[in-house]
């Protein structure tokens, strides 16, 4: 999202353009140092949505800040998976989303499912 760093310096800024702001059904949980998604039918994770003309390059990109394996993604920390997302004006769309895949612990529920939100608090 907007306000972290890691795109520009995965080198894939340049290859986004932003759609808008979403959200997804999932919960979403503050692990420490970053987020962590779940799928879930009880709550919103909101985001960012963006489009681009590199699909494998940013996809690679992306999967590395993630840590994700696409040959090995049952021991990947997140997992990239296709879901609907709801944009701001009720238009649905499909987006690549990396859902957590490691154990919870007792991190923290984001019941906004908005990280920047829970960053300001």
């Amino acid at each position: 999202m907007a306000g972290f760093d890691r795109r520009r310096r995965a080198g894939i800024d340049d290859d986004l353009t932003f759609v808008g702001r979403g959200w997804v059904s999932g919960q979403l949980y503050d692990v420490g140092l970053y987020p962590a998604a779940v799928p879930s039918d009880d709550g919103r994770i909101w985001g960012e949505v963006y489009e681009t003309t590199e699909p494998a390059r940013v996809l690679d990109g992306l999967d590395a800040i993630e840590g994700y394996d696409p040959a090995d993604a049952d021991r990947s920390l997140y997992q990239r998976q296709s879901v609907a997302v709801t944009l701001d004006d009720d238009a649905v769309t499909t987006a690549w989303i990396y859902f957590y895949n490691a154990p919870l612990g007792h991190a923290e529920r984001i019941p906004s499912g908005d990280y920047l939100q829970h960053l300001r608090r």
